[in-house]
C-alpha cells in the first residue's frame, strides 16, 4: 500500500478562525472523492486532556467510543466523516510531556539530558504517526491548536518542520487559514495580517504550501495575487473561505474552491470523479427549506458560552433538517428557574431539553423544568444529569420522597435517589476516572425509547460518576416512571422515561456525541417529531 500522506492545518492572525470546521470540511471533501481520511487535534495546553477543565474554559469535554475524553474539535470530526474517532485522534501538550517524563525516570534515555528538541518533538511525531499503523488510512490531516507565534504552540511546529523535511514534499503539505480583515472606514479587504501571520511561520521554518483567507467579504482575483506573491504561494493556492450561515455550507464553498483538488494534486494522489455530496447537498436543502417551525428550551448552567453544549446543538440541528423543522432554542440559565416564574420562562415552547452538568449550582432549576414538563404534558429529554433531575423531582412530587436528592448534591439525604457508583466510591484523582466511553443498553419494547431506536440493544457512551439508585426502582415503576434502558452487565439503569407522558425520556448516557449529518440520533429524532 502507498505511504500515508499527511496534511497539517495551522492557524494564524486571530484564534477561532474555524479550523476545526476546515479540517472536518477538507477531509469531507477527500472521503467523498473515495480516499480513506482521519483528522487529529495537537492541543498546546498542559492539561493530560479537557476532562477537568470548566466549559467555560474550552468548551464542551467531548467523549470518543473509547472513553478518551477530547477536545471538542473531534465532535466535528465525527459529525462531517461519520467515522468515529479514538484516544489516538486527540494529543496535548500534558500527554506528551508527560510520557517523556515517564521514560526519563526509567532511564530510557540512557543518561543524556531530556531536551524539547529532540525528545519532546521526537514523541510528537511518533504521536502523529500512531494513527498511520495498519495502513488504513491514505491521508491524515492534523489540526494544530492555538495561533502560530503562541509559545504553546511552537513544539508543534517545530514537529512539523522536521515531517516535512523527513518525508519529503509529496508526502506531508501545511494549510495555513489566515484572516483578512474588512475595514469598513476605507471600504477595503487588508492582507498585512496574513503577510505577518505567513513571515512568523516562515521565522519557526515551514513555508506554508496553501493559504486559506477567512473573510467576511469576497475577495478579488487581485488581492489574492498579492496574497500569492507576498507569501510565497502559487496563486491556486489562495482560497477564499466566506463567512455562511451554517458551518455545514464549508465542504461546498471549500469544493467550489477547489481546495481537495490543489490538496491533492501537491501530495500526488489522483483527483477522482466528482465528491459523492448528495446525502450532504439533501441535508442542506432541508435545512434551508423546512416546512415546521419550532421553539424549545435548552436548560444548563454554562448557556453563556455556547460550545459548552456544541454537540447537543449540532445534535439538534441534525434531527431538526431530517424532520424539516427549523429549531430556534433558548438557551436558558437554570440558576434563573424557580417554582414560581417557570411557567414564564417556558411560555410558547414546544419542548424543553435538560443539559448535562456538574454540581449544585443551577440545579433547583433544571428540577424545576422537569416538573414542568412532567405535570403539563410537554416533551422532556433529559441527558445525564438531566436525566438524574427528573428522577429527583419524580421522587419528591410522585412518591412524595421529601429532600430526595443526589449524594453528589447532598450527601446527608434520606432518600438517595442518585448515588455514587460503586467503583467510583474510593477514587480520589479526578482526571479520566468517571465511567467514559461506549456501554451497551438493552431497551425495553414497550416504551418510547425502542420506538426511536427501533433496535433492543444499543452502545452509547457516557461521562458519570452518580447513578440512578436501584433500590428505589419499584417505587419508580409502580408510580409510572419505567427503566426503558438498562446496561446488561452492571444493570445500571440506562434510561427513564414516563409511558403516560407525551415524550419525558431521560437518559444517563450522552447521545449527542454519536449524533452526525448523515446519521442523526434517534432520539433526538423522537424528541424533535414530539415537539411537533
Amino acid at each position: 500500500m502507498a505511504e500515508v500522506k499527511y496534511v497539517f492545518i495551522t492557524g494564524g492572525v486571530t484564534s477561532s478562525l474555524g479550523k476545526g470546521t476546515l479540517s472536518a470540511s477538507l477531509a469531507k471533501l477527500l472521503q467523498a472523492r473515495g480516499y480513506s481520511v482521519t483528522i487529529q487535534k495537537l492541543d498546546p495546553y498542559i492539561n493530560v486532556d479537557p476532562g477537568t477543565l470548566n466549559p467555560y474554559e474550552h468548551g464542551e469535554c467531548y467523549v470518543t467510543l473509547d472513553g478518551a475524553e477530547t477536545d471538542l474539535d473531534l465532535g466535528h470530526y465525527e459529525r462531517f466523516l461519520n467515522v468515529p474517532t479514538s484516544q489516538a485522534n486527540n494529543i496535548t501538550t500534558g500527554r506528551i510531556y508527560q510520557t517523556v517524563i515517564d521514560k526519563e525516570r526509567k532511564g530510557d534515555y540512557l543518561g543524556k539530558t531530556v531536551q524539547v528538541i529532540p525528545h519532546i518533538t521526537d514523541e510528537i511525531k511518533r504521536r502523529i504517526r500512531l494513527l498511520s499503523l495498519g495502513n488504513q488510512y491514505d491521508i491524515i490531516l492534523t489540526e494544530i491548536g492555538g495561533t502560530v507565534g503562541d509559545i504553546e504552540s511552537l513544539p508543534y511546529i517545530e514537529a512539523v518542520r522536521q515531517m516535512k523535511w523527513e518525508l519529503g514534499p509529496q508526502n506531508c503539505i501545511v494549510i495555513h487559514l489566515t484572516l483578512v480583515p474588512f475595514l469598513t472606514a476605507t471600504g477595503e479587504s487588508k492582507t498585512k495580517p496574513t503577510q505577518h501571520s505567513v513571515k512568523m511561520l516562515l521565522e519557526e521554518g515551514i513555508q506554508p504550501d496553501i493559504l486559506v483567507l477567512r473573510t467576511e467579504r469576497n475577495l478579488n482575483t487581485g488581492l489574492k495575487r498579492k496574497v500569492a506573491l507576498f507569501c510565497n504561494v502559487e496563486e491556486n493556492a489562495v482560497v477564499e473561505s466566506i463567512n455562511v450561515s451554517t458551518i455545514y455550507e464549508v465542504p461546498l464553498n471549500m469544493l467550489n474552491e477547489k481546495l481537495d483538488q490543489t490538496v491533492l494534486k501537491k501530495l500526488g494522489l489522483p483527483v477522482n470523479d466528482e465528491p459523492q455530496l448528495t446525502e450532504w447537498r439533501d441535508f442542506l436543502h432541508r435545512l434551508k427549506n423546512p416546512k415546521y417551525f419550532i421553539k424549545i428550551a435548552l436548560v444548563g448552567k454554562y448557556v453563556e458560552l455556547a460550545d459548552s453544549y456544541k454537540s447537543i446543538s449540532e445534535a439538534l440541528i441534525h434531527s431538526g433538517s431530517l424532520n424539516e423543522c427549523k429549531i430556534d432554542v433558548n438557551f436558558i440559565h437554570s440558576e434563573e428557574i424557580t417554582d414560581e416564574n417557570v411557567a414564564d420562562r417556558f411560555k410558547g415552547l414546544s419542548g424543553i431539553l435538560v443539559a448535562p452538568g456538574f454540581g449544585s449550582r443551577g440545579i433547583e432549576g433544571k428540577i424545576a423544568a422537569a416538573r414542568y414538563c412532567r405535570e403539563n404534558n410537554i416533551p422532556f429529554f433529559g441527558i445525564c444529569l438531566g436525566m438524574q433531575c427528573a428522577v429527583i423531582e419524580f421522587a419528591r412530587n410522585v412518591l412524595k420522597m421529601e429532600g430526595a436528592h443526589s449524594t453528589e448534591i447532598d450527601h446527608k439525604t434520606r432518600y438517595p435517589v442518585i448515588d455514587l457508583m460503586e467503583e467510583q466510591k474510593s477514587i480520589i484523582e479526578k482526571g479520566g476516572t468517571m465511567r467514559l466511553g461506549g456501554f451497551r443498553c438493552r431497551i425495553s419494547r414497550n416504551s418510547k425509547a425502542y420506538e426511536a431506536y427501533m433496535k433492543p440493544e444499543v452502545t452509547e457512551r457516557h461521562r458519570h460518576r452518580y447513578e440512578f439508585n436501584n433500590k428505589y426502582l419499584d417505587d419508580f415503576k409502580n408510580h409510572g416512571m419505567i427503566p426503558a434502558g438498562i446496561n446488561p452487565e452492571s444493570n445500571l439503569i440506562e434510561i427513564m422515561e414516563i409511558p403516560a407522558h407525551k415524550w419525558f425520556i431521560g437518559v444517563q448516557f450522552h447521545p449527542e456525541y454519536s449524533s452526525t449529518v448523515i446519521n442523526p440520533h434517534p432520539l433526538f429524532i423522537g424528541f424533535i417529531k414530539a415537539c411537533i
